[in-house]
């Protein structure tokens, strides 16, 4: 079984950074891409930034120049480093996985962190 956790939200002033972090933890598995989803009270769960196995990486339009996704394969970690932060940003931020093992491959998330941008 594949675990996801991750970790670093809390609560930051507008114009500040935060870090996220999320590892990946089990045994006999890889990982194709990984990615940052978020999900504020009352709306759906959206596409933050995702990168691939290769590196190449997306952004949605509204984070693209503040947030920067990289990724440790060593050590089956996502990092989201936030910076330029707004109000706007404040949600739960899930990690999501995709897992391949034993010639399947499936998706993962985290129970998410929450991210609260004060004005």
């Amino acid at each position: 079984q594949v675990q996801v956790v991750e970790s670093g939200g809390g609560l930051v002033q507008a114009g500040g950074s935060l870090r996220l972090s999320c590892a990946a933890s089990g045994r006999g598995f890889s990982i194709n891409a990984m990615g940052w989803y978020r999900q504020a009270p009352g709306t759906e769960r959206e596409l933050v930034a995702t990168i691939t196995s290769g590196g190449s990486t997306n952004y949605a339009d509204s984070v693209k120049g503040r947030f920067t996704i990289s990724r440790d394969n060593a050590k089956n970690t996502v990092y989201l480093q936030m910076s330029s932060l707004k109000p706007e940003d404040t949600a739960v931020y899930y990690c999501r996985v995709e897992i391949v093992k034993t010639y399947a491959i499936f998706p993962s998330w985290g129970p998410g962190t929450q991210v609260t941008v004060s004005s």
